[in-house]
């Protein structure tokens, strides 16, 4: 079963997409880059995927959270 939340697509090459991203960015542009992410699916959750939306922004929030405790 496809994860919708995080699909497979997301993950070609053994490298995860957000990972990449990660290491392209300083600490403070990855963490706007999530945020920037959550509004998104928070803004169209009513327009367009409903709860689906609302789990991609807590995937990415998540993200953030993880990233802040790895960095003390």
């Amino acid at each position: 079963m496809s994860d919708p939340i995080n699909p497979e697509h997301y993950k070609r090459g053994g490298v995860e997409c957000i990972d990449a991203i990660k290491a392209m960015l300083t600490p403070e542009e990855f963490r706007g880059f999530c945020k920037g992410n959550v509004a998104k699916y928070v803004w169209r959750e009513r327009l367009k995927n409903g709860d689906e939306d609302l789990r991609k922004a807590i995937w990415y929030l998540d993200r953030i959270a993880n990233a802040k405790d790895k960095e003390g």
